[in-house]
């Protein structure tokens, strides 16, 4: 084990501040600090509040995750940061400190890409990844389907939302039923006293005419206007809003399209094994339904642990990991914060 690299990551792209130690695919320190509750009563994320939480955080968890992992930033053989996407005042704050800790130890540094360190991270709990895998990443940001060949050279995009993302479509339903910020687990909790069946919502692009041009892609913007018109007749004739039932209808229309895109795409690609990462990978009903509906083909689904689907250091030095393991060149220490980085761009190159 000693003679596996020994990263530190560094998240910073939204909300979480996230500091990360592995050696090899072993966990050592997952150090965490939110500024979700700053957050809440805007009822989503505000990018000024975001990065000074994250110049607040920083180095208080960088302390913390040393100390749990029983290391000093002498010891470590590289530092990884997430360059990208995500907002850019907060990535720049992980950025600009990852570089100051990598010029003061004399560490070589790697700017990684945030969605391809969400896949990296399930190497954590499950081991190598098989290659090629399929990669459900489903977020407040983000909804992909990726086609994994090599971690480290790099991924094929299959599939992404055209609009809002399915952990924005929770968050936006979850402030139309008064149920507060984030929306995800609220959405969740409900959900478990509802009817799934009781309200057909729409599934978007899922209609015979999209499968040409977004066979892979998602959509919930319509489904999120169609619960606020649900809503909105049920208030204007006086009848009281069932929010369980709503939650409920509207979890299951969400993960109905997202299980059944990433079953399409493991099929299509004649692949065995599909990964689900990022924040939304934490919903019950979604790890549920994708676990039935692979059994039925016997395609293996590997979801992480809760506190590894949502934003965190660890999935970051998790990715750096297999780029040290791998001899790939680490990045220039000019590397940019990148908000729009692309999903084939696994790290910056050197």
């Amino acid at each position: 084990m000693r003679d596996e690299p020994l990263v530190l990551g560094i998240e910073t792209s939204c909300d979480e501040t996230g500091v990360g130690i592995v050696r090899g695919h072993t966990l050592l320190a997952d150090a965490l600090a939110s500024s979700v509750d700053q957050h809440a009563r805007f009822g989503g994320v505000v990018p000024e509040v975001a990065s000074r939480a994250h110049l607040e955080a920083l180095v208080p968890t960088m302390q913390r995750a040393l100390d749990e992992a029983g290391v000093t930033l002498a010891d470590v053989d590289a530092i990884a940061v997430t360059s990208g996407p995500g907002l850019a005042g907060a990535l720049l704050v992980g950025v600009a400190a990852a570089k100051g800790y990598a010029l003061a130890a004399e560490k070589p540094i790697y700017g990684v890409n945030h969605l391809a360190a969400h896949v990296a991270v399930d190497t954590l709990e499950h081991g190598p990844l098989p290659e090629p895998a399929i990669a459900m990443l489903v977020s407040g940001g983000h909804s992909s389907l990726l086609l994994v060949d090599d971690l480290t050279a790099g991924v094929t995009p299959l599939g992404a939302t055209i609009d809002d993302a399915a952990g924005e479509a929770f968050d936006k339903v979850a402030r139309l039923l008064g149920l507060g910020f984030p929306g995800g687990p609220i959405i969740d909790r409900t959900a478990v006293s509802g009817d799934p069946r009781k309200i057909a919502f729409p599934r978007g692009l899922t209609a015979p005419k999209d499968q040409a041009a977004h066979r892979f892609d998602f959509s919930f913007s319509g489904l999120k206007t169609a619960v606020a018109r649900w809503v909105e007749s049920r208030e204007r004739a006086g009848e009281p809003v069932p929010i369980a039932d709503v939650s409920a209808s509207f979890q299951e229309a969400v993960c109905d399209v997202l299980t059944a895109k990433a079953i399409d795409a493991c099929l299509t690609n004649g692949v065995k094994t599909l990964v689900v990462g990022g924040g939304v990978a934490a919903n019950s009903r979604l790890r549920a339904l994708a676990e039935e509906r692979a059994a039925r083909h016997g395609i293996a689904v590997r979801v992480p642990r809760p506190s590894l689907c949502t934003d965190n250091g660890a999935m970051v030095a998790a990715l750096g990991s297999h780029l040290v393991a791998a001899g790939v060149a680490p990045s220039r220490l000019d590397l940019p914060a990148d908000s729009a980085m692309s999903l084939t761009e696994v790290s910056v190159a050197g």
